[in-house]
């Protein structure tokens, strides 16, 4: 009979709420039927009892109650046996603890220890990458003033966030030798990356921010050894690396006037690289052509005075020959310059006039020979542009020179 049955303590199972007398359950019926329900659980004997019959109004022998709490106290001990079981993932493993206290590694797989509170388990995945973020928390918008804000070495002030990424290297260590391990790796980066920027340029922090970033992963591995926190680090990311809201202004215009700088810079370089080797070609050529006159004039004048021992040597030979010589060549170069002769002779007043040119015209035109053939004689060279008339001093100087001839 159950505690929830509406006719529980009203007399009997026949009558309804609103009848009969009201009073205390049956005590005699209740154990009858908790008797009834213990047969049929532990196997008793039905044999004795008839269709229909209600069985018999009596305590239980010892030996029935006592196997039927043996089975009750059996499953108990099964069932607190199999609590102990647990599955392993591949890529975790499990830390078995012996009344709190470390006791064995388990790999993937199924295993079993004893049951709680003799033993417990810890499971740690080790292929799992976890992080943690350095100045700011889930989007770099959100920042963290007091991990972010920096000092570099030249006392400028940078906000720098970065991610790291690490693995659980050894289960053990990280499970017992510290307290909160993952807050462990974020005062491990910070600190870390604190000391590489207080040795940077605030040009470098800014520039090269990946690079500091790689160079502050070893001192965080380090950290953490020394700690033995069992964590590897595996990747560190610089997500943002600026100068603070406050001054972000001045600092664009800093750094837009050391992009003019660095402009103008290659603009004086480039010119640089187009006037100096022009200027310089320039400079060779008037080098090689300096170069090409001296040995000219050098040349020439040493021919010239090869020639003029020459014919010294011819003159101290035979004077008078060579001072006629020089005469007719002079004579002929005047002559050939000039189309007009003025003669002058002894014991005349009057000077003769010798038409070259005339001369030459006539000479030039066609004669008609014995067959009656016209033909055209060979016609003289063109003469240059008739000299100025001379002058009664060189008449002066060609007759002396005549005189003395004769």
């Amino acid at each position: 009979m159950s505690l929830n049955d509406p006719n529980w303590g009203r007399g009997g199972g026949s009558r309804g709420p609103g009848g009969g007398k009201q009073g205390p359950p049956d005590l005699d019926e209740l154990w009858r039927s908790f008797n009834r329900k213990l047969n049929d659980l532990f196997g008793g004997r039905l044999g004795d009892r008839r269709p229909g019959s209600e069985p018999p109004s009596r305590m239980p022998s010892g030996a029935q109650f006592g196997g039927g709490a043996g089975v009750i106290i059996a499953i108990i001990v099964a069932v607190w046996l199999a609590s102990g079981i647990y599955i392993v993932v591949e890529g975790q493993r499990g830390v078995v603890l012996t009344f709190g206290q470390y006791s064995s590694q388990t790999s993937s797989g199924l295993n079993w220890r004893a049951p709680w509170p003799i033993q417990s388990h810890e499971i740690v995945n080790l292929a799992q990458v976890r992080s943690v973020e350095v100045g700011y928390r889930n989007t770099i918008k959100t920042k963290v003033a007091k991990e972010s804000l920096m000092l570099t070495d030249d006392e400028n002030i940078v906000d720098v966030q970065i991610a790291v990424q690490y693995l659980v290297r050894d289960a053990k260590e990280y499970l017992f030798n510290n307290r909160r391990p993952d807050d462990s790796v974020l005062q491990a980066a910070e600190t870390a990356l604190r000391e590489v920027v207080g040795k940077s340029k605030m040009d470098a922090v800014l520039n090269q921010g990946q690079k500091i970033a790689d160079d502050a992963t070893p001192l965080m591995q380090a950290i953490l050894d020394r700690y033995k926190t069992g964590i590897q680090i595996s990747k560190v990311n610089m997500q943002n690396a600026q100068p603070p809201e406050q001054v972000q202004s001045a600092f664009d215009d800093v750094q837009k006037a050391g992009q003019d700088r660095e402009r103008q810079k290659n603009e004086g370089e480039s010119y640089f690289n187009d006037v100096v080797p022009k200027a310089r070609g320039v400079a060779q050529r008037l080098l090689l052509e300096s170069e090409g006159y001296r040995s000219r004039v050098i040349a020439t004048a040493e021919g010239d005075a090869s020639r003029f021992k020459q014919v010294l040597t011819e003159y101290s030979k035979a004077p008078a020959v060579t001072r006629e010589r020089l005469y007719i060549e002079t004579m002929q170069q005047i002559f050939t310059s000039t189309s007009k002769v003025m003669l002058d002779y002894k014991g005349g007043g009057n000077l003769l006039y010798l038409p070259l040119d005339k001369l030459m015209q006539q000479v030039a035109a066609p004669v008609i020979d014995q067959s009656g053939v016209a033909r055209q004689l060979p016609a003289a060279p063109e003469q240059p542009a008739p000299a100025p008339e001379a002058t009664p001093r060189s008449r002066e100087t060609l007759r002396d020179r005549g005189r003395g001839e004769r």
